[in-house]
């Protein structure tokens, strides 16, 4: 029998990935493949592949488990950071039971293991991961590390250059494409063999890199000089609190550095070429090869 795969979140900048590798393995797989959205008219237009919408994201239980009805596999692409992300989840895992759906593909973070991360949003992981295996639903955690394409994004623009200021340390961590995330988002998931059934997979870059190590690596690319500054958790907090957003979230922020610093995110795993046959992507690779993610410093 054809299974059906459902993919979230591809109208966003991973799920979109997965959503054109899995539609275009799908036919050889056996699968059909479902993309369920928020906003229909943002999927996109793949051969084969049919849209279901619904509008209310994973915090309306019934729409969504209305959405799921026949699917057999669930890409779960985690919420977009928010105070109520973890009931979000904790709702959609809900759902997708009570839709039949019989295995879920989550995506998670590395160190979710861990019921007390340093990096206080890893904690929704954690807890969303329990939720998952407690269905009794076939299952899959994909941790992926701390995305390449987010590097550019600690820059500030200072002179004719940038700086990287964050409470990092001398900490590493193991950037990852989104690209290679894809990847063994895509294999995974057209796989229905259940090699990797109650599994957690750290999907990461192909070396942990110091955030003075991301700053040079930015700096060959982009071609102006990228500089690192080490702040204290006090300084991090005054130079990120007139930003205007909540607590909650700029806590979110200056943790995420506290657990490279503290040496959480420096797993370096073999996922990415175990699993796609291709050597995962360095930070280099990754920035070269999409020059959108960096564009806005150097204008």
């Amino acid at each position: 029998m054809t299974r059906v795969i459902a993919v979230t979140g591809a109208t966003g900048a991973l799920g979109s990935r997965v959503a054109d590798r899995v539609v275009a393995g799908a036919s050889a797989a056996d699968a059909t493949v479902r993309f369920v959205v928020r906003d229909a008219t943002r999927a996109p237009r793949l051969p084969g592949a049919a849209v279901t919408e619904f509008p209310g994201g994973y915090a309306d239980g019934e729409g969504f488990r209305d959405a799921l009805a026949g699917a057999h596999t669930l890409y779960l692409v985690s919420a977009a950071e928010a105070e109520d992300r973890l009931q979000q989840h904790l709702t959609a895992v809900g759902a997708a039971a009570a839709a039949g759906v019989q295995r879920i593909v989550y995506t998670s973070f590395v160190g979710a293991g861990r019921p007390d991360p340093v990096f206080t949003l890893v904690g929704h992981h954690h807890a969303t991961e329990q939720a998952i295996a407690a269905t009794g639903l076939r299952w899959t955690a994909l941790r992926h590390s701390m995305y390449a394409d987010f590097v550019p994004f600690f820059a500030v623009p200072e002179g004719d250059g940038a700086v990287i200021a964050a409470p990092a340390g001398n900490g590493r961590a193991g950037f990852v494409s989104r690209d290679d995330c894809a990847d063994v988002g895509a294999a995974v998931l057209l796989d229905a063999s259940g090699a990797t059934d109650g599994q957690a997979l750290d999907v990461t870059g192909p070396e942990a890199l110091s955030m003075a190590d991301a700053a040079a690596v930015l700096a060959d690319v982009i071609g102006r000089p990228v500089r690192y500054e080490n702040q204290t958790i006090e300084e991090a907090w005054a130079t990120r609190r007139p930003s205007g957003h909540p607590d909650w979230e700029v806590e979110g922020w200056v943790t995420s550095y506290l657990a490279i610093a503290a040496g959480e995110l420096a797993t370096v795993s073999d996922v990415v070429p175990r699993f796609t046959g291709h050597p995962a992507r360095t930070v280099a690779e990754h920035l070269r090869t999409h020059p959108e993610d960096w564009a806005p410093l150097i204008r």
